[in-house]
């Protein structure tokens, strides 16, 4: 009796499916390993953002709330730390630097305001003295709306430049009641502190700069830029200042982060002290105001 044969094709009908498996298998190690190793930049991302919506981040901010971070501490400080100075062009640092300069610059004369905003550019940073009196009043740490209104527009000068932005220090000093006497150490350094905090606080709520390169110090009476003879001496050393500097690509410590993670360490080696922040945010806890419930440090 004859055999009868099977359908054609020799058996291997679902050999191209192996194929076509295989292809997509490789596909897929192809892609994870692109996103292994891409970086994704907090701060760009947020500036794409706010180009479409000018008020995103103050919205998020809005509704994240001044208590934290909604996934809890983990996350703190890392963001920016994905752009690292070795993705950076030195030629961009500056010319973001530059663009901050100007734009502060063209803001106090336009307003006439060169005796009340003095802005200054060094290499690699730029540095800001605004005249106490537009911020605070006497013995006050609280914020004023016209040194609100200040900060906004120094606020729309540095998002553009969070990118390349090491550090924004900012420094609050009080005068010297009496030239002849101190003034109280406690109340004196518990001022300025409040008062250069108060000032990071409203510019973390709005800006693109991580939190992590945001810095307060209060220095007291004790770097004064005039005498402590007349009130109109005193008004000068009543001041707040900003020292922004940009990140330093050829240094391996260049970047604060970094520097931070090498003191840790114990990696970090560098001769310029820098222990003058111990008085940052001392009080960043305590009420604004505070000094004010004592007799007046500064007259």
């Amino acid at each position: 009796m004859a055999i009868k044969k099977k359908g054609g094709g020799g058996g291997g009908g679902a050999n191209w499916m192996d194929t076509y498996g295989d292809m997509v298998t490789l596909l897929l190690c192809f892609f994870v390993l692109l996103y292994s190793m891409s970086t994704i930049s907090d701060a760009k991302w947020k500036a794409i953002v706010q180009s479409f919506n000018p008020s995103a981040v103050q919205e998020a901010a809005a509704i994240s709330g001044s208590e934290g971070p909604i996934d809890g501490d983990d996350n703190l400080g890392t963001d920016n730390m994905m752009l690292g100075p070795e993705q950076l062009d030195p030629k961009d640092v500056e010319a973001a630097l530059q663009a901050l300069f100007e734009a502060l610059e063209e803001y106090s004369e336009q307003n006439d305001m060169e005796e009340v905003i003095e802005v200054t550019k060094g290499d690699g940073y730029v540095f800001v003295s605004f005249a106490d009196a537009v911020f605070f009043n006497g013995d006050s740490a609280v914020l004023r709306d016209d040194g609100k209104a200040i900060l906004d527009v120094v606020i729309d000068a540095l998002n553009p430049a969070a990118p390349y932005i090491d550090e924004l220090r900012v420094m609050g000093h009080t005068a010297q009641a009496d030239p002849n006497r101190p003034n109280r150490t406690e109340g004196d350094r518990r001022l300025s502190s409040e008062r250069a905090t108060n000032v990071v606080i409203y510019i973390q709520d709005r800006c693109l700069l991580d939190p992590a390169r945001l810095l307060s110090v209060g220095y007291g009476q004790w770097r004064p830029v005039d005498l402590n003879d007349t009130s109109e001496h005193r008004a000068h050393n009543r001041r707040v200042e900003l020292l922004i500097t940009g990140q330093d690509i050829e240094n391996q410590l260049g970047d604060s982060l970094e520097q931070y993670q090498s003191v840790r360490t114990g990696d970090a080696s560098f001769t310029s002290g820098d222990g003058e922040n111990a008085d940052a945010g001392a009080s960043a806890g305590t009420e604004a105001g505070t000094a004010a419930a004592e007799p007046p440090i500064e007259g």
